[in-house]
């Protein structure tokens, strides 16, 4: 357990997309509003994509799952946000908490803003930022040198890309470079590694603060190999884009659930049971929680 006065002090952003951001906020939610998720806006599949392709704007699926995984009161505005349409027609498969979002992006309020009303009708306390108020996808370099643009292109891949870009090269939003610099923790993962962690990370904005943070930089592992082109690439290899992400600066610490002989002794590694009782391949809120705690305590 953590004493009140580090609770109040420590400051987490933490930054990904989809479950993995998701359910690592939601075991941070005792931490209330110091704690700062940094979303991807760079989907363009499922519900989202549809949306995207139809009505423009930044990619809202990560958002709402993120605020879907830390309503800690249902009620029915959140059955509202949640519910998912079914049927034959075209509001088959959209969630409405994605139109919600884009309708309120429609009526000319920011994204950000939007966000925020969506978390003060629900009662969520941590703060959630999109990586870019502006549209852009995820683009790779193949080993053949060809151009492969949109994140579920970029996850069917059958080899690791050469080089991943934001295209095009928009600004980070400004709520986002200002909580990389007041972090005292930032927390990388866990999740898809080429579609959520490595989005923001991409950003010229966003790899200046985290290259300039004192903060203490986590890396977190996945309990389980990813499937397609990440699921090829190393741990090594992962914090070696990473840094190079951040312009050369170093990942202070690893949170895995398994010792790897070859980061000793770059790198500190706390070893961690994070697996659920239930999905040995789904992080436990709790442990990852206590996990959390322990880092904040020792430093």
């Amino acid at each position: 357990m953590t004493n009140t006065k580090t609770e109040i002090k420590t400051k987490i952003v933490a930054i990904g997309g989809g479950h993995g951001l998701g359910r690592m906020l939601s075991s941070l939610s005792d931490y209330g509003s110091q704690v700062t998720g940094i979303v991807t806006t760079t989907d363009n599949g499922g519900s989202t994509g549809r949306i995207r392709a139809c009505q423009g704007g930044i990619a809202w699926g990560d958002t709402r799952n993120c605020i879907n995984q830390l309503i800690t009161e249902p009620s029915v505005g959140s059955m509202i946000f949640e519910y998912r349409f079914r049927g034959n027609g075209e509001l088959n498969g959209h969630n409405l908490g994605n139109l919600m979002l884009t309708a309120l992006d429609n009526l000319c309020i920011r994204p950000l803003e939007a966000i925020n009303l969506i978390r003060d009708m629900l009662k969520v306390k941590p703060h959630i930022i999109p990586m870019s108020e502006h549209p852009a996808d995820l683009s790779a370099l193949t080993p053949a040198g060809e151009i492969i643009c949109g994140e579920t292109s970029v996850d069917e891949l059958e080899e690791v890309p050469q080089r991943l870009y934001i295209e095009p090269a928009v600004p980070a939003t400004k709520e986002t470079v200002k909580a990389i610099k007041d972090a005292n923790i930032i927390l990388l993962g866990p999740g898809s590694f080429l579609t959520s962690i490595m989005p923001p990370l991409l950003l010229k904005d966003i790899g200046s603060a985290l290259k300039e943070s004192p903060a203490k930089i986590v890396f977190i592992t996945n309990l389980d190999k990813e499937k397609g082109p990440a699921g090829k690439m190393s741990l090594s290899t992962m914090l070696h884009w990473c840094e190079r992400a951040m312009q050369g600066r170093h990942i202070d610490s690893i949170i895995t659930d398994h010792p790897c002989p070859e980061l000793a002794p770059r790198y500190e590694q706390r070893i961690e049971d994070l697996a659920s009782s239930n999905h040995e391949w789904r992080h436990d809120r709790m442990k990852l929680k206590q996990a959390i705690d322990r880092l904040i305590v020792t430093g």
